[in-house]
């Protein structure tokens, strides 16, 4: 079969949904160690709920790519997987902010906290993988890396609009302080309209997309559907894993340390730029509930960076040349947000930081994905997910110890991600590319 290039709208189409869930999970990444804080949680104590959102991606992406690679239905392969997870995603984001307006015990909205951060993880992971696989299955080699900056541009755009929610919210009056132990307004609110745009972009991508069936796809991909039948349900994900290209692992040690370190920054920005800028660590004053909203404000200035120097990445002659220079601006980035002591200027600090972000939201899939075939790259997709969620596990498990050692500001752990990601460059170094 000859393998077509598909024209600009095209790939814009298989990933423009991607858009609406970034949004959804942007407005998690920026308020959960905010909603929490303002639940009635320890600083250190913030860090393992952040264990929650990589551990279901860990289940949830693998079993995702696995089924979906032997599904085949009218709406296609990959797309009802991301269609279900955006409608328990929608549900959940509706409930989340509500924790401490049910008048619940402490312990009680806790809880109520944690099992809705799980369902939305879980259905943020169901509904984000399958962008990362339609991609896989049906753009050519030649066009991937073009195909992965058009998802790192609409990822770091929906980034933007989730991030900045509720800033825009209370600049435009919407209540920022609540009642002790609830989640102000212009957070809420900001959840509710992320939901609607979610499934909006989720029902755009549903209707524009055709996902290949199974003998265009195997045609298209070299796969012998014969010889497939033969062999029946094929290997399983751990003699998947036995028989990964180099790439999968190699590409894995970089990334422990990219993601461990964004975990960090995620986890303490709240709490760092409240205590270095805002003089405060009472997550009842007005201080720090502004502290958060600019925290969306800078993480959205990471995200435009981010899609600035997506722009940049495809100039280097290089690609592993483009993730040494991305993620040694970002540790820059990242270490100089201990110096700063003006919210104005940490835009630059955040900018920096972006840099880095774009390198991991492309790089990455484009080194797996050229040393993939087509047979089971749903599969490794889910698993490779594992190297994004594991560093996250440690990470958040380790974020309270790490705090006290280094002495218990929030801000020292920029330090931490800064050196976390000089030694991801480091780890570059020793990726191998290719299908061995």
């Amino acid at each position: 079969m000859q393998k077509r290039n598909l024209t600009f709208g095209q790939l814009w189409n298989i990933s423009f949904g991607f858009f609406g869930v970034q949004i959804a999970y942007s407005l998690q990444s920026a308020n959960i160690s905010r909603i929490f804080a303002t639940l009635g949680a320890d600083p250190h104590s913030l860090s393992f709920f952040w264990i929650l959102p990589p551990l279901m991606g860990m289940i949830v992406q693998p079993l995702v790519g696995k089924y979906s690679d032997n599904t085949w239905t009218r709406f296609g392969r990959r797309i009802p997987y991301l269609f279900l997870g955006s409608l328990i995603a929608i549900a959940v984001m509706c409930l989340l902010p509500n924790a401490g307006n049910f008048n619940l015990t402490f312990a009680g909205a806790m809880i109520f906290g944690v099992v809705a951060l799980m369902l939305l993880d879980t259905s943020i992971n169901m509904a984000m993988q399958p962008f990362k696989m339609l991609v896989g299955d049906m753009v050519t080699d030649e066009q991937k890396g073009k195909a992965y900056s058009i998802q790192s541009f609409l990822v770091n755009a929906g980034g933007v609009v989730g991030f900045i929610f509720p800033f825009l919210l209370a600049w435009l009056g919407i209540a920022n302080v609540a009642p002790e132990g609830q989640v102000p307004d212009s957070v809420k609110y900001s959840f509710y309209i992320g939901a609607a745009i979610l499934i909006l972009c989720v029902l755009f991508t549903t209707f524009k997309v055709r996902e290949m069936p199974p003998k265009e796809y195997a045609e298209f991909h070299g796969i012998d559907l014969a010889k497939k039948e033969t062999e029946g349900k094929g290997p399983g994900m751990f003699e998947l894993l036995k028989k990964a290209p180099s790439a999968f692992w190699t590409v894995g040690v970089v990334q422990f340390f990219c993601w461990a370190a964004f975990l960090f920054m995620w986890t303490y920005t709240n709490g760092a730029i409240a205590d270095t800028v805002w003089g405060t660590s009472d997550v009842k004053s007005a201080g720090y509930q502004e502290a958060g909203n600019w925290v969306g404000i800078l993480f959205g200035i990471q995200s435009v960076g981010s899609v600035l120097w997506a722009l940049v990445i495809p100039k280097f002659k290089d690609i592993k040349t483009a993730y040494v220079v991305s993620l040694l601006i970002g540790a820059v980035g990242f270490a100089s947000v201990f110096f700063v002591r003006d919210q104005y200027l940490l835009s630059i600090s955040f900018l920096l930081i972006g840099v880095a972000w774009a390198a991991m939201l492309a790089v990455p899939f484009t080194l797996l994905t050229n040393s993939l075939s087509g047979d089971h790259i749903g599969t490794y997709l889910g698993l490779f997910n594992g190297t994004i969620c594991l560093p996250q596990i440690v990470a958040a498990a380790c974020g309270g110890l790490l705090l006290k050692l280094v002495g218990g500001a929030q801000v020292n752990m920029f330090i931490v991600a800064a050196v976390l990601l000089v030694l991801g460059a480091v780890a570059v170094r020793f990726v191998k590319e290719g299908k061995n």
